[in-house]
């Protein structure tokens, strides 16, 4: 499932490309993703300008003057600039054309993803409610250790709480845990301020290094082709169950929290 590394490098792959640009038309192919889609969608879009592409937690906005469509890729979403008479395939779901002769093309063959709509001033209601975004200066440790007291959930679990704070997701919370030091399965109200810091630390360094290379399970999304990332190449922990430790060549452990799967060092993590 694409993270917040994945869909920050679609903001920035589509966004040179659709910012500014005036919408002349809009396709839907079905009338549902995941939930149905819309209708303000299709009847005030059409003629709108993109002011801007943003990302909200895991959600792309496009904002424009009438209001925001946002789109959350699910597990399989994926959206790419292409020319407008390229042929939609069987899972190409959504074009949303633009004056520049190229359409913004959702495509989405487990059909998780989501196409929705938020009208000026609102606040839709998937994004009410969440915490802070985890590259902002409103995410810290101090902010984790609050927010932990008298917790007895797993820490990861806690780090993967959309409440606590956006968009660390299994692949990320799993890294920044191992770069931390810190036991996956720790009561997070366990964890002292000091390793709170740390980890939050260790959050931002991990999330800003795999945007910058193009996050784990996508890269390019403007090209037709988009091409794996590559921050895989350089994970210690997730996915790597009885591999060797890279540090201390202790096997590598997997653990269920939350219903995920949960790799830790026990020789590093404690």
């Amino acid at each position: 499932m694409p993270e917040l590394p994945e869909v920050e490098t679609t903001r920035r792959g589509i966004a040179p490309h659709v910012s500014g640009r005036r919408i002349t038309g809009v396709v839907l192919r079905r009338p549902d993703l995941r939930w149905p889609i819309p209708p303000e969608i299709s009847t005030l879009l059409p003629g709108q300008v993109i002011d801007d592409v943003e990302r909200r937690a895991k959600y792309l906005l496009l904002r424009t003057r009438v209001g925001t469509a946002l789109f959350h890729l699910g597990m399989t979403g994926v959206l790419r600039v292409l020319p407008a008479d390229t042929p939609a395939g069987k899972h190409d779901h959504v074009d949303i054309a633009l004056d520049s002769g190229q359409v913004l093309r959702f495509t989405d063959a487990r059909r998780f993803g989501a196409l929705l709509w938020q009208m000026p001033g609102e606040t839709h209601e998937l994004l009410e409610g969440i915490g802070p975004e985890p590259l902002t200066d409103a995410f810290d440790g101090d902010l984790l250790w609050r927010i932990s007291r008298g917790r007895s959930a797993a820490v990861k679990t806690f780090l993967m709480d959309n409440a606590v704070v956006v968009g660390v997701g299994n692949i990320y919370a799993s890294e920044a845990l191992f770069a931390a030091g810190i036991d996956p399965r720790t009561q997070a109200g366990k964890v002292s301020r000091a390793r709170y810091a740390k980890l939050a630390g260790e959050v931002k360094r991990i999330l800003a290094y795999a945007i910058e290379r193009g996050g784990t399970t996508l890269r390019d999304f403007v090209s037709p082709d988009g091409a794996p990332g590559y921050f895989f190449q350089e994970l210690y922990a997730y996915g790597r169950a009885d591999k060797p430790c890279k540090v201390c060549g202790k096997a590598i452990r997997v653990a269920t929290l939350g219903g995920r799967a949960s790799f830790y060092c026990p020789g590093c993590q404690r």
